[in-house]
């Protein structure tokens, strides 16, 4: 099934030392959720005695907001991180993602779709994630010329891949997911094409991201297999939620960090994350926290947990 295609990479990698990646869309100030992805992956890189890259996913304008990059990045140094080389904005690879999805329409293992949102929710079943692309334009031959979409064709794909906290995941591409869109009607490319390009081409070997983005996961492995790219390997960690059961985001009261008080701050992240940090750590400096992070990481306390409410903590937003 593989279709080898030319893949351009921003660093030259080792592909046999570790390396991970954090990976933040310039949608709004870090707040305390996406910190703990941060914290996580950074952690794992550190006992792995790895590269941690930093990656700025800048290839949606209509939703992001100016200054939250610089915001982002401000955030995490006042927070101690130490990334390897230097900032990835995604956007400069935007002609290779475009490259990419049109090689993979051009031998018709993708297909242009005009539909819209409004149009498949008439007729498409719902999954997991929403609504389920029911076919439509999979057999149309005449409309590349005019607006639309780049579905891949996923072709009865069973999809399975063992996360390092979530156990075994499987997938069954047609029924769960059905033909998904790498390059939406607008010219912007859809994150699962992006992410598994910009991934292989740093040469990532671990991803761990938000149990929010695990759905994403089978549509990248399989992007990776049409393509011949190395699968890495994957830690999805739990969510923080509101008392509601929202995803702790802006929308839904998440304030910036405040990086006045990164101390508190990564302890806090700690404790969701189930790493029973002494209260005494609380008041050190930030390079104490990390340097006892980093001896304590236990991610097996995050075994099969793919959400915590935030007022477990004490975590104020």
């Amino acid at each position: 099934m593989s279709a080898e295609r030319e893949v351009t990479g921003h660093d030259s990698a080792n592909t046999a030392a570790y390396r991970g990646r954090f990976a933040p869309s310039p949608t709004g100030p870090l707040h305390f959720g996406s910190l703990v992805a941060a914290v996580a992956s950074h952690l794992q890189a550190l006992v792995a005695g790895g590269d941690w890259l930093l990656r700025i996913e800048d290839i949606d304008p209509p939703r992001e907001i100016e200054g939250a990059a610089e915001q982002i990045i401000e955030s995490l140094a006042a927070h101690g991180f130490q990334w390897s080389g230097s900032v990835l904005y995604q956007r400069h690879n935007q002609q290779n993602f475009d490259a990419i999805s049109r090689s993979l329409l051009d031998s018709d293992l993708a297909f242009a779709c005009s539909c819209s949102r409004a149009q498949i929710r008439k007729t498409a079943r719902m999954g997991a994630v929403g609504p389920i692309y029911p076919g439509t334009c999979r057999d149309k031959i005449d409309l590349k010329h005019g607006p639309h979409s780049i579905r891949v064709r996923t072709m009865h794909e069973h999809i399975s891949f063992e996360d390092a906290l979530q156990g075994q995941i499987d997938c069954e591409l047609d029924e769960d997911i059905g033909d998904f869109i790498i390059r939406r009607k607008d010219g912007l490319i859809a994150y699962s094409l992006a992410g598994a390009l910009d991934d292989h081409a740093q040469g990532i070997t671990e991803v761990v991201r938000g149990m929010d983005l695990l759905h994403f996961t089978p549509a990248q492995i399989f992007l990776q297999r049409l393509l011949g790219l190395r699968t890495p390997d994957y830690m999805h960690v739990p969510i923080a939620v509101t008392e509601a059961g929202d995803k702790l985001s802006k929308q839904t009261g998440a304030r910036p960090l405040d990086n006045r008080q990164p101390a508190n701050n990564l302890f806090r992240c700690l404790e969701f994350l189930r790493q029973a940090p002494p209260p005494a750590l609380r008041t050190e400096p930030v390079e104490a926290i990390w340097s006892w992070a980093r001896s304590h990481w236990e991610p097996r306390k995050l075994a099969n947990c793919r959400k915590i409410p935030i007022q477990h903590i004490n975590v104020f937003y």
